[in-house]
């Protein structure tokens, strides 16, 4: 049976996403902002939740219509036989996104549809389900525009960032869509160098890891779809026995992580030992300004410290010429990528980007600045 999805994304890289879905044989594929609609039965739902490294989560689709008041909008969530959809032992939340939304109140909306979902199954099996907002075992998301509604059942559970690989972080990680989507931007290919300098958690590393041993990034972890009345139990078993049939042995990838701070280090290698990776990257303590090149040519990408995490401008200032330098003197040969809230950063490297890709790290709006270092005379000059 045919079904409408819609999969959400860090804004920036909802391309990359529609590929993956027509790579999963996804039908219908269109792209919007945040996101991107698609439709297909429930296989292609678990390969887009097991297999997508860019998507947040994959919701599916179980009613559309129009609405003037809160009250069209309860009608509506109550006219759908909800105790088909999941148990009533299955605690659930509501969320509700609107744009350009004419209701006063987003939250008595939501109270509206738990409303309507709790009234359902009281009529139908004589009991309702609990509300629990931080550990659902079903989310029920509401869409709202101007005039229409759409109600969705969230197949991801838990965000599908979380792989259940990163057991630590330091300040500010970078979600591993984020990462993934920067290392798909960057055109890095496995057996090609890379190297993170400034590895922070090691979010980079890992995500290259998994992309060079064709891990899939929900192999480690449970789905909401498992929750749901609907749930194929022996299409997902064949799903996921051949995504792992299709793991590579483990081996150095030629993937390299470093960071001046011995924390970061000591994080990055209990992560990449903790997700079975600690022999596919190699991880140093040591300073950017000082790093050499680990090949003759590779993909650098960094998520270097910006004034919303570091606090101080003038630092900054001081630092990126200094990485300007090490980059033209060390890193011939080589196309570096900087994401960066920071939009000084080129300038003050005296670099000029090839490319500027719109990207947010969460709320915060980002670039990703493409820096190609063509290899001549630098080389020479360094030895």
């Amino acid at each position: 049976m045919e079904l409408n999805y819609f999969a959400t994304c860090p804004r920036g890289l909802e391309n990359l996403l529609a590929a993956e879905l027509q790579a999963l044989q996804a039908k219908r594929v269109q792209v919007t902002d945040g996101g991107v609609s698609f439709s297909g039965d429930l296989g292609v739902c678990y390969r887009a939740n097991l297999h997508s490294r860019v998507a947040t989560r994959v919701l599916m689709q179980v009613r559309r219509g129009k609405y003037a008041t809160e009250e069209d909008i309860y009608q509506g969530a109550f006219k759908l036989n909800w105790p088909n959809l999941f148990d009533v032992k299955h605690a659930f939340m509501v969320k509700v996104t609107g744009v350009k939304c004419p209701l006063k109140s987003l939250e008595f909306v939501t109270l509206r549809i738990k409303d309507a979902v709790c009234d359902k199954f009281r009529q139908a099996v004589g009991s309702r389900p609990n509300i629990d907002t931080r550990y659902p075992a079903v989310r029920i998301h509401a869409y709202l525009t101007a005039d229409s509604y759409t109600l969705y059942i969230d197949t991801s559970g838990n965000p599908l960032y979380q792989r259940g690989n990163r057991k630590s972080s330091i300040e500010a990680p970078l979600r591993e869509n984020l990462a993934a989507g920067i290392l798909l931007l960057s055109g890095w290919q496995p057996g090609q160098a890379l190297l993170d300098p400034m590895c922070g958690s090691g979010t980079f590393a890992l995500e290259a890891a998994m992309m060079a041993l064709h891990i899939a990034p929900g192999l480690k972890r449970d789905f909401g779809f498992q929750q749901l009345k609907n749930f194929e139990s022996d299409t997902w078993k064949k799903i996921k026995n051949a995504a792992v049939k299709a793991v590579k042995p483990n081996s150095f990838q030629k993937i390299y992580a470093s960071d001046m701070d011995l924390r970061a280090v000591r994080v990055t290698k209990q992560n990449l030992s903790e997700a079975g990776l600690g022999d596919v990257v190699q991880v140093s303590h040591l300073d950017f300004l000082e790093a050499p090149a680990p090949a003759e040519s590779g993909v650098l990408v960094a998520n270097p410290p910006y004034g919303v995490r570091i606090g101080e401008d003038a630092d900054l200032a001081a630092l990126y010429p200094k990485m300007g330098e090490v980059l033209k003197k060390r890193f011939a040969g080589w196309n570096a990528y900087f994401l960066t809230s920071d939009l000084r950063l080129p300038k003050l490297m005296r670099l000029a980007p090839s490319k500027k890709t719109p990207l947010f790290n969460g709320p915060l709006e980002c670039r990703l600045f493409e820096i190609k270092m063509v290899a001549g005379s630098n080389r020479k000059d360094s030895k």
